[in-house]
């Protein structure tokens, strides 16, 4: 830790108001002043036509594995994020017990892999946590996984849960948030957590809500009902009295296109009848998940090894081929598959990888179908495909952003063998597309986007502002010059105009390499609702 004068940046400061130019010191990681006095006998960093803002929070990052594996974590400190919330879309490594624990770490190897010789020494919420602990790049944040819990309580089927069953979901949520999440997070896509009710989700957000949390649904349909979905979603929140995030809220597939509006009325509406509401989006337009993400759910039932049986019994197949290509599988947003939309980006076959399910079946020469494609990866990836998903709409995602509730999130997907460039390119594409070329939003504003208002929703105690006696999680940016340089064909590629990244005051990022530095850690809510 280096006691810095920070000389002549532009400092934005993450309220929304313009921004100045100014000298800022810090001293013993935090910002001990704003354009006062300049004391001497410390390093300068020269911040002459940079901005100067705080550290960029990922509100929906999938990094529970990557910040453990590669700890320095340039995909995203790179960017300037200084920090990121874990565990989401209601599925990942904690709470586990000896059986969960490899049915989750297959059912999620397309999302994080599933590193060889990795040693899983923690059961617990608070176990995770000490493991970031032990030194990460950036901060980090966790969201309990309600797909994660029902699958300790009541395993992979597919209907409600005994008293005995929810009493021991409330159990391990409140156990988990009381070790240091900070929320609740749901896969309504996704097994085991799409097969909980509306009154199972509420009963669990009541413990949320009473533990000073709030809860981040990956909701029931982004397609066909999308709205319907986030009503129901927003109707879980007023009816347990719990705050709201949504996770990715978009409007996807081309029976949504130009229906953002309708979406932002409802958001609004319930906004003004005092739902605490926040939201957060990245700034592309193809999705990303896995293939058998797209199965319907009665498929998935059972866990992994059902769902492999079923992809080899006959009579099972015809109904799934059913469900997708005709009908719409609920786990395909209820819209009939686009097999031309649905790109391989990570799979055991590296030829696959970068094409389409439909070209696949193409270049088969009629010996296969996509249809039959498809269950021919599932059943050589054991699941774990990782695809693009050409679904998204230009005018929603700028009307989206544009939103007072709103925030970012990458949703980067980082193990696969071609990961969609959001997991590299989120943030500075927002202030270099977004902001300077396209105007959506201006620069002040979309910064509070990407900070203060985050920061605010995560209960971060003095931090995401520059302000005095704020943790010194700072990024340096040149808004002349920042962008994404990551693409969908070289996905793994560092932005440009991000010469320095400070993590409590630590350097991380300097003129535009790493440093090595780890100075991040866990950050735990605690019992006051402050998280730190």
């Amino acid at each position: 830790m280096t006691d810095l004068l920070i000389r002549g940046a532009t400092v934005v400061d993450g309220t929304g108001a313009p921004g100045r130019v100014a000298d800022v010191t810090v001293t013993g990681g935090r910002i001990e002043d704003v354009g006062g006095r300049v004391p001497t006998g410390r390093k300068v960093l020269d911040g002459t036509g940079l901005v100067l803002c705080p550290g960029f929070v990922d509100m929906h990052a999938h990094s529970d594995l990557a910040l453990l594996v590669e700890p320095d974590h340039l995909a995203k400190v790179s960017q300037g994020v200084t920090c990121e919330v874990l565990g989401q879309d209601g599925l990942s490594y904690a709470p586990v017990d000896d059986v969960t624990l490899p049915q989750v770490r297959q059912a999620i190897a397309g999302w994080h892999g599933d590193p060889p010789g990795f040693d899983w020494n923690w059961r617990s919420v608070g176990g995770y946590l000490d493991r970031l602990d032990a030194g990460i790049a950036v901060n980090a944040c966790y969201l309990v996984p309600q797909g994660s819990v029902r699958m300790l309580a009541t395993g992979w089927d597919d209907r409600p849960p005994t008293e005995a069953e929810l009493d021991r979901q409330r159990e391990l949520v409140a156990t988990g948030m009381r070790e240091g999440a900070v929320g609740m997070s749901s896969g309504l896509t996704y097994v085991p957590g799409m097969y909980a009710t509306d009154a199972e989700l509420v009963e669990l957000c009541r413990v949320v809500a009473g533990l000073g949390g709030f809860y981040a649904p990956h909701h029931r349909s982004y397609g066909a009902g999308a709205l319907t979905a986030y009503q129901e979603m927003v109707d879980v929140a007023r009816r347990s009295g719990c705050a709201l995030h949504l996770a990715h809220a978009t409007m996807n597939f081309s029976v949504n296109r130009g229906r953002a509006p309708e979406l932002l009325a409802l958001l609004d509406a319930a906004l003004d009848a005092g739902v605490d509401l926040t939201l957060d989006t990245y700034p592309y337009l193809p999705g990303s998940t896995t293939l058998a993400s797209l199965l319907p759910s009665w498929a998935a039932e059972g866990g992994p090894a059902a769902t492999l049986g079923r992809l080899r019994d006959p009579d099972a197949l015809a109904r799934i081929r059913h469900d997708l290509e005709v009908a719409g599988s609920d786990g395909c947003h209820g819209v009939p598959v686009e097999w031309e939309a649905v790109e391989i980006s990570g799979s055991r076959d590296q030829g696959a990888v970068g094409r389409t399910v439909a070209e696949l079946a193409a270049a088969s020469g009629g010996a296969s179908t996509p249809f039959e494609t498809f269950r021919e990866r599932l059943l050589a990836d054991a699941l774990s495909t990782t695809i693009l998903l050409h679904i998204g709409d230009e005018e929603n995602v700028r009307t989206v952003m544009r939103h007072r509730a709103h925030t970012g999130g990458s949703d980067g997907l980082l193990a696969a063998d071609r990961p969609h460039p959001r997991a590299w390119g989120t943030f500075p594409r927002y202030l270099g597309r977004y902001v300077r070329e396209l105007g959506v939003l201006g620069l002040e504003e979309c910064v509070a986007h990407l900070t203060g208002r985050a920061a605010r929703r995560l209960g971060l105690a003095d931090r995401g502002l520059v302000a005095p006696g704020y943790h010194a999680d700072l990024v340096l940016f040149d808004p002349e010059t920042v962008r994404d340089t990551a693409t969908f064909e070289d996905p793994r590629r560092t932005p440009e105009g991000v010469p320095h990244v400070l993590v409590g005051g630590v350097p991380v990022i300097a003129d535009g390499r790493h440093t090595g530095a780890l100075p991040g850690r866990a950050l735990r809510r605690g019992p006051d609702g402050v998280t730190r």
